[in-house]
């Protein structure tokens, strides 16, 4: 686990969520060599790979809620496990010396409180604002924007979600830390449109977005480490089910949507030596 509670304050912090990327599909991507991005960030985190991870919800509304409150997916292992964030609450059992832990409700408000600039890039509908329910969430951050380019029927959604957080980071103060978050719609349903030919989502459709995700990520990590050294948590939020043991979709307990791929790294802003 890494030493978040050293980092809030030095730090500009990312949370990328890659809504409904299964395990299997990022490891078999990872494997046939079509994520090389994400292969980079990878070799340079502890785990070297995409970690196994229990989502806590099965769905994007219910893990999210969850994330914000300081509970990440966990390690697909006995615990416990410390956890990275923590909101102060008494009786936890997985917040450690290497916590970053905030007397808040949730994390935004936490790292608000401690001087950072928050930015939501929303993606699925649970943050596209047009609902009293899609506004929730991103009403927490200080700024926050979707539109109909950054959702999931838009085949070239994660540019247009990139390139609006990389003018916000670079339109804030230098000595101003950011908490930049991400949602990328992508990976989504509907997702055949990376396959041509194809009309129906599986696990290759899925596999063929993240190839295209691979592609788009690196200028929103490169405005970050212009500014600071960067901590950044890349994952799912849940996988999706295409037909195993019947089940099709989410919202549901198969390990296809409980098991997620999880990476988190520091990276040294751009031009420093490398700890």
């Amino acid at each position: 686990m890494l030493d978040a509670a050293a980092c809030v304050g030095s730090h500009d912090l990312l949370l990328i969520t890659l809504d409904t990327l299964r395990y299997d599909v990022a490891m078999r991507a990872l494997a046939d060599g079509r994520t090389p991005f994400l292969a980079g960030l990878l070799a340079r985190s502890e785990a070297g790979t995409w970690e196994r991870r229990h989502t806590p919800g099965s769905f994007t509304w219910a893990a999210h809620q969850a994330f914000f409150a300081g509970f990440l997916p966990t390690p697909a292992r006995p615990g416990p496990h410390p956890r990275l964030f923590a909101m102060a609450f008494p009786g936890s059992e997985t917040t450690g010396p290497e916590t970053a832990t905030f007397d808040a409700p949730e994390l935004v408000s936490g790292l608000r409180g401690r001087g950072y600039h928050t930015i939501c890039v929303g993606g699925v509908g649970f943050f596209n604002g047009l609902t009293p329910l899609g506004s929730a969430l991103p009403k927490l951050f200080d700024e926050q924007r979707w539109r109909p380019e950054f959702g999931v029927t838009e085949p070239t959604s994660t540019t247009h979600q990139v390139r609006w957080a990389c003018e916000r980071v670079a339109a804030q103060p230098s000595a101003r830390r950011v908490f930049c978050f991400l949602n990328v719609s992508a990976l989504h349903q509907p997702n055949c449109h990376y396959l041509p030919g194809r009309e129906v989502d599986d696990a290759d459709t899925q596999a063929a977005a993240l190839a295209w995700v691979d592609g788009q990520l690196a200028p929103l990590f490169a405005a970050l480490r212009q500014r600071a050294p960067l901590l950044a948590v890349v994952c799912s939020d849940h996988g999706t089910a295409y037909g195993e043991h019947g089940y099709v979709g989410h919202r549901l307990a198969h390990p296809t949507v409980w098991e997620v791929p999880y990476l988190e790294l520091l990276l040294p802003r751009a031009g420093d030596p490398t700890p």
